[in-house]
Formats: structure tokens, C-alpha cells, sequence
């Protein structure tokens, strides 16, 4: 039960809309080329962390690359520390395609609009709000809380929280886990069922550059080693693979937690199992769960020659690919067969696939906060299919969930949003994730 003596404020959920908003305005786009600012949206944020006593560190790699870094001191000197982290930079967002403009942060309706509505300034908010009323409450956590708000995740992660695993480790001393991005959101099945999904695991990052080499010559000639040819060959190859089913304890757990909620029998351990008849068999919450049943490779861009009539010598292509825990060989194994003798590959961004347990203290504790404020939910585990932060952390031995919880309406496509038009949260939903952040963090 919720220790009925503290509750939050309404200053809290005052300032998670407030600063929502606030931090949209703050364009903090990462293009992938370097030329994110996200010192602004970083010096915000330390400054509200100031305000509530706390002593933050701004952190660089590279100028206006800013990171913050912060300890809540907690009760219980033996424990081990928790991580608390969110990005602060965005995807692009075109003007003209949206309803509002993207960095408007305007509330309209009960709803804040903006880029980095759900991903992510939205949980970095949360936690602001949640420390800000700890100090004014004078409550301390049980275990220490580090925050952490990183530059760069939408890219390669070299100038956030790759550069503060890689130079700043001691920031992190004693933090065993961590919580971030992706999880505890209200997925509505389309049957009346609300399901609260908290990540447990992410396939690992396998972005690729394929190269193709051949003879360079006139278009009008026959040319057996023409590099375009070569190149389309093996794209072709890899678009059309399709993927073994490899389980992982986490997807297998998420797919034995789902079919329980509809009375089915999962199976997973059986001889006969197929992952795909019961993924049909679970109607639209298989989306929590199909993508992460198998690894992939995704064809995303392709570049070659420089003339109609000019046969180049060379053709690129990149591939997004992804791979479960434990699939890493398998994947490496499969692109060196399909790429051929004609295409090298190579990772032009490599990171490793997570694994958390689902049967730790700390999931219970997550699954507890959600199910207080949200009875009629149903919390299972899922696997996340992209990456996160929790990546570059877990160099440190740090074990990361997706928990930033939020309670949607029927109808808004949370997953959608996701670098999509109209990002935008509900500020009902902000007010639920202060809520259950709290809970979660004093009982942790």
C-alpha cells in the first residue's frame, strides 16, 4: 500500500506540465551530424535540480554537448544506487508537416504538443517534478538515486552517455540499476484491456555499411562486374531473409504473461511451439511482442554513381539491423552469407542487446507502482526492439528497465508518435508518471 502520509503535490503536477513544455521549446534536434546544441535544455535542467539543493555536474565531450549528472543521497549508506536517466536531444521535425509547430510546447486541450512529447523530455520532466517535491517534502529515498540527463542518444551516444560510461564512471559508483526510456504506457487492446509493458531487455544495435566493388565503365557495354548489380543483389537478399524465432527469457516471459491474459496456453517450452501462430492468436498486443522474436535487417539507404551513362566502381548501401540477446554470432554469421563474395559489410554503429530479469525485487517494485494507480492495468514484461542509453551504461554494470510510465487514452498510439507528426502527451498522463515515478523511487 502507498504510504498514505505523502502524496504528491499539486506544485509537482503543476511543474511536470510546465516543464514538458518548457523543454520542448528548447530545440535540442540531433541530425546526427554534430551539430546538436544541447547545452540549453542542459543548463534548465540543472538549474531546477540547483533549486531543489541538489549539486549537478555539467559534463562535455564536445562543446555544447552537455551532459548533467546529479546524487540524491539516500538513507541506507549500504545500499546500492540506482540510475534515473533520460536524453535531452530530439529528432527532426518538419514544420510544415505538423498541426502545431514542433517546438511550440503549446498545451492545448489537455494535451502538450511538441517534439519530445514522449521521446523524451516528458520523463526527463517526471523526474525533475518527482526530485523537486522530495526536497520541498524533505524525503530521501532509500538507496542513492543518481540522475542523469544525457545529450546524444538519438545518434551514436559518443557525446552523452558513452563519454560520461567511458570518462565519468565515478559518477555512477554503486549504481546497479537503472531506469530510463520506453516502458509502463497504457497499450489498449482494442478489447478492453489495458496492458502496461515495462522493458526488460533491447535487441542490440547493428547498423551497417555494405560495399559493393566492380569495374567502373560506359553504360552502353556489357559489364559483369558492375557494382550496382552486385549491391542490389545482396539488399535484395537480405530485405527478403526471413529470421529464425530465437526466445529469449524476457520474450518468452512477455509471451507467457500475454497469453495468460487471454486464456491461452503459450507453450513456449513445448516441442511443437510456433511463435507466430501464437502471436496470431493474441490479436493486437502481439505488437508489443513480434518484432523482438527474431533479429533483423532493415535496407534503409542506398548510394552509387555519379552519371546516367557512367557505370560506377562502387555502390554503398546501409542496413539497419538489430539482434537479440545472444544472437549477435547468428547475425554476423547470416550477413557474411548473405552479402556474398562480392559485397563487404562492415558496422558502422555497433552496440551490445540487454537482458534484464523479470524476476528481481526491482521489476516487482516497478509492476507494484504502476498497478497502484492503474488497478484495472495489466503490467507484463516486453523486450524493447530499438536501443536506449541503458546500452552505454550497462559498460558499468548496470542493469536497465524501461520505466517511464504513462496513462494513455484509448486511441492515442503511443508507439506511433515515436519520432512521428503531432508527438504530443496527455497531461493527465504526466500527473500519472509523476505518481508512479514516485511511488516507484521511495520504494525502491
Amino acid at each position: 500500500m502507498a504510504d498514505q502520509a505523502f502524496q504528491v503535490d499539486e506544485q509537482a503536477l503543476d511543474e511536470v506540465v510546465t516543464f514538458t513544455s518548457e523543454l520542448i521549446r528548447i530545440d535540442t534536434t540531433n541530425r546526427g551530424g554534430g551539430d546538436c546544441q544541447e547545452r540549453p535544455a542542459a543548463e534548465y535542467a540543472a538549474a531546477k535540480l540547483a533549486e531543489a539543493g541538489l549539486e549537478p555536474t555539467l559534463l562535455e565531450r564536445t562543446k555544447g554537448r552537455t551532459n548533467v549528472v546529479a546524487r540524491i543521497a539516500g538513507t541506507d549508506p549500504s545500499a546500492d544506487a540506482m540510475l534515473v536517466h533520460g536524453h535531452l536531444d530530439v529528432v527532426p521535425a518538419e514544420a510544415a508537416d505538423w498541426s502545431v509547430h514542433p517546438f511550440s510546447g503549446e498545451i492545448r486541450d489537455g494535451v502538450v504538443w511538441g517534439r519530445g512529447a514522449v521521446d523524451m523530455k516528458n520523463m526527463d520532466a517526471m523526474i525533475l517534478a518527482v526530485v523537486r517535491q522530495w526536497a520541498r517534502a524533505g524525503v530521501r529515498p532509500r538507496r542513492d538515486i543518481v540522475v542523469a540527463f544525457t545529450a546524444d542518444e538519438e545518434a551514436s551516444a559518443e557525446d552523452g552517455s558513452g563519454f560520461l560510461a567511458d570518462q565519468h564512471a565515478g559518477l555512477f559508483e554503486g549504481c546497479t540499476e537503472g531506469i530510463s526510456e520506453s516502458g509502463a504506457f497504457t497499450f489498449h487492446d482494442g478489447q478492453g484491456k489495458q496492458i502496461y509493458p515495462i522493458a526488460a531487455g533491447e535487441r542490440g544495435t547493428g547498423w551497417l555499411r555494405l560495399t559493393a566493388h566492380g569495374k567502373a565503365g560506359h553504360g552502353s557495354k556489357v559489364n559483369r562486374a558492375n557494382a550496382v548489380t552486385r549491391l542490389a543483389a545482396a539488399v535484395a537478399r537480405i530485405g527478403a531473409h526471413e529470421w529464425p524465432v530465437r526466445l529469449t527469457p524476457t520474450v518468452a516471459a512477455a509471451l507467457t504473461e500475454l497469453a495468460a491474459l487471454y486464456g491461452i496456453d503459450a507453450g513456449v517450452d513445448s516441442a511443437d511451439f510456433s511463435a507466430d501462430e501464437l502471436l496470431a492468436k493474441l490479436g493486437p498486443a502481439a505488437a508489443l511482442v513480434a518484432p523482438t522474436v527474431r533479429n533483423s535487417a532493415n535496407p534503409t539507404m542506398l548510394s552509387a554513381g555519379y552519371k546516367i551513362n557512367v557505370i560506377p566502381g562502387e555502390a554503398t548501401a546501409h542496413i539497419d539491423g538489430r539482434y537479440l540477446p545472444g544472437g549477435e554470432d547468428e547475425f554476423r554469421e547470416t550477413l557474411d552469407r548473405l552479402t556474398g563474395p562480392d559485397v563487404e559489410w562492415e558496422f558502422e554503429h555497433r552496440e551490445v542487446a540487454l537482458q534484464a530479469p523479470v524476476d528481481s525485487p526491482t521489476f516487482a517494485r516497478m509492476r507494484s507502482a504502476v498497478e497502484e494507480f492503474a488497478p484495472e492495468g495489466h503490467v507484463v514484461p516486453y523486450c524493447m526492439s530499438g536501443g536506449t542509453d541503458a546500452k552505454q551504461f550497462s559498460r558499468l554494470g548496470i542493469t536497465g528497465y524501461g520505466f517511464a510510465p504513462l496513462k494513455l487514452p484509448e486511441g492515442f498510439d503511443y508507439q506511433a508518435l515515436f519520432h512521428g507528426v503531432d508527438e504530443r502527451v496527455p497531461v493527465e498522463a504526466l500527473h500519472f508518471g509523476v505518481r508512479v515515478l514516485d511511488r516507484f523511487l521511495r520504494s525502491a
